[in-house]
């Protein structure tokens, strides 16, 4: 063999080295193998798929599920490739079988025992214990065995039955048990028990049997009050679980051990510490409970309403007086337009055999009244109030009532101060604001966000850049003296817009300047044109705050539903032509449609008296009612660690063709 000096122009000495140094590596490599090997052995396995095999016949093999071999192999969804090598985990299940031997009396043999012979002997010799053979000769029970004693020995047929191991076992659905827990105590993805179950339907029933997972002697997972839960949105990784949960992989995986082995999960349900936050936290179960075929207590419940109709300001001397004070007092117009509501469910609950005793009280708007109306009448067997509006007003009955622990419920307050006793059905503006922010984080089909905002709601726009670190910022344009003039022009815009999905998000409380915003989105709106080389531009417009300025006659409909305008809303509005029963009543009694207060007081006063007859009270139905659903508002109520209950469900409704629709998520 000749050896040259140079291989490939690299003298053979520095060749030797690199030589000599890819060895040290490989074995290097090797070695680290080895130690991965050696201490992952126990928990993984390798397999070479063969031609015929499929990812079903592969987990049936192991004893593992589809999903737990997708958990490791994710492109073995797309594509099984024959000789391709898979990461097999450890099966949860025992991959000894278990063996029930059986025994079945054939017959006798006899036996003269001989000298030296003893009983432990004869079962050996026969292969049946010693008890078997006292068994049918039952004088061995009282005396020693001896030389000559004639005995039966039972002959048996031995048949021996293997256990076959299941991937599932079947599970009993516990009192107000819905999806999610269940998959939180298997491991598994509401997705994967659905699909475990493809007839078990939207709402779980007590009693209902489900197939789910069998772990073998692993313990099944408690759902702790303590924590709140999260479910992993699609392309969810740990930086943006870190973003949005301010927890870092380390504190997740202590809180959930199976991270560690088979990493995050579309779908999967993570404990988490407690927090108010709304969207993608896993409280409640995602399915309304129709509370009218849940009654079962009919005996009479007492509920006190609190108005500030202030009477003692209404002008009685004639009819047009009364209506010239009903017009200039907020309180009273408000007061009236809520109440008709409230007597409308009245009526409804009548209707279905409930029993009411109802008081109604004036607060005139005054803490003294509140005090007052709460010291001289029997407060004490109240089942429910609701109201005051205002809050000092509620306050002040929050805390005097707090003392008989009788619920307080607020029609229309945010942040309130949250005692025990206290309920917010009103939705806070941040719960409004996760809303759209997380519909826009999980839209994975946006390539593009930017943010308009006026020189007032600059703020709002930073905060949305730090959520969105890489969304564009356009502000309001300013005169020479740094005032906001509230206009953009086009190419302000235009500039900003990419090709495909552009979510613009609107942040003002000013009509004329949405009025000239969505004028301008509506116009870049781009179908594609290949002869013309012009690619599609897609524009979805959000705020994070819908206000009176986005309804104003200045801004064009047409526009706002080209640009499939989607906000959160506390209440959606009811569609006229669905035939409601309540709006059709409402016309009828009232000679005019209702208004957004009047149906609150019938959705609220519904959902009290509804919550109070089908639980021992209002309290624990915030766990067996979970959520609520009326004419235009739902309620979902949460309890905060220390003190009361908020409404933790708002709606994400969008323009369509000039109407307004629920976006279903």
């Amino acid at each position: 063999m000749v050896f040259l000096n140079k291989i490939a122009g690299i003298p053979l000495k520095r060749h030797l080295k690199t030589d000599y140094m890819n060895k040290f590596f490989f074995v290097l490599c090797l070695v680290l193998l080895f130690s991965f090997g050696t201490a992952q052995a126990q928990n993984y396995s390798t397999h070479k798929v063969q031609q015929g095999e499929t990812i079903e016949s592969i987990a049936k093999k192991y004893l593992i599920t589809p999903s737990d071999i997708y958990s490791l192999n994710p492109d073995a969804k797309t594509e099984l490739r024959v000789n391709s090598v898979l990461i097999i985990p450890k099966s949860k299940i025992s991959e000894t079988p278990k063996v029930t031997i059986i025994k079945e009396l054939e017959g006798f043999k006899k036996h003269r025992t001989k000298k030296k012979q003893t009983l432990y002997s004869l079962s050996q010799q026969y292969n049946v214990t010693v008890e078997e053979i006292k068994k049918h000769n039952k004088f061995l029970y009282a005396e020693p065995l001896r030389k000559g004693d004639k005995l039966q020995i039972p002959i048996f047929k031995v048949t021996e039955v293997e256990e076959v191991n299941k991937l599932t076992k079947t599970y009993t659905v516990l009192p107000k048990e819905g999806k999610w827990r269940i998959a939180y105590k298997f491991g598994i993805t509401v997705k994967e028990l659905e699909d475990l179950n493809p007839e078990m339907g939207e709402v779980l029933k007590e009693g209902q049997v489900l197939n789910v997972p069998n772990i073998g002697d692993e313990e099944e997972k408690v759902v702790d009050e303590r924590y709140s839960y999260y479910k992993v949105l699609p392309k969810e990784g740990f930086y943006r679980l870190k973003i949005k949960l301010g927890l870092e992989q380390p504190e997740l995986e202590a809180l959930n051990p199976a991270l560690k082995e088979g990493g995050l999960k579309s779908g999967m349900i993570l404990k988490i510490p407690y927090s108010s936050l709304a969207d993608g936290i896993i409280g409640l179960d995602s399915h309304k409970v129709n509370l009218v075929d849940s009654i079962t207590d009919f005996n009479t419940k007492h509920i006190a309403i609190m108005l500030p109709f202030r009477l003692n300001r209404v002008d009685f001397d004639s009819v047009s007086d009364t209506k010239n004070s009903i017009e200039k007092d907020p309180y009273l117009n408000a007061s009236l337009d809520f109440h008709s509501g409230v007597l409308m469910a009245l009526d409804s609950l009548k209707a279905l055999g409930i029993s009411l005793k109802v008081n109604v009280y004036d607060t005139r708007n005054e803490v003294g009244v509140v005090k007052d109306i709460i010291d001289k009448n029997d407060f004490e067997n109240v089942d429910a109030v609701i109201g005051p509006l205002t809050p000092s007003n509620f306050e002040e009955a929050a805390l005097k009532l707090g003392k008989f622990n009788i619920p307080v419920i607020s029609p229309i307050g945010t942040n309130l101060k949250l005692y025990n006793n206290v309920f917010q059905s009103r939705p806070s503006n941040d719960l409004l604001k996760k809303k759209i922010v997380n519909f826009v984080r999980a839209d994975t089909l946006t390539n593009n966000i930017i943010i308009i905002s006026d020189t007032k709601n600059k703020k709002v726009s930073d905060d949305l850049k730090r959520e969105f670190n890489y969304a564009k910022q356009i502000l309001s344009r300013k005169d020479k003296k740094g005032d906001d003039k509230y206009f953009v022009n086009k190419d302000d815009i235009q500039d900003k817009l990419n090709p495909g999905r552009n979510i613009v998000f609107l942040e003002t409380h000013d009509s004329g300047f949405v009025s000239n915003v969505t004028s301008i989105l509506a116009s870049l709106i781009q179908e594609e044109n290949r002869q013309e080389r012009k690619e599609a531009i897609e524009i979805v417009l959000v705020t994070t705050n819908i206000n009176s300025a986005f309804e104003d006659d200045a801004v064009d409909n047409t526009h706002l539903s080209d640009l499939q305008f989607h906000f959160a809303t506390m209440s959606r509005a009811y569609n006229e032509n669905d035939n409601n029963t309540f709006v059709k009543k409402y016309k009828q009694t009232y000679n005019m449609t209702p208004n957004n207060r009047a149906v609150k007081g019938f959705d609220l006063t519904m959902d009290v008296v509804l919550r109070l007859v089908s639980s021992e009270d209002l309290y624990l139905s915030v766990n067996e009612a979970q959520l609520t659903e009326y004419v235009e508002n739902k309620f979902a109520y949460k309890k905060k660690l220390f003190g009361g209950y908020y409404n933790n469900t708002v709606y994400l409704v969008k323009y369509d063709d000039l109407t307004i629709v629920e976006v279903k998520q």
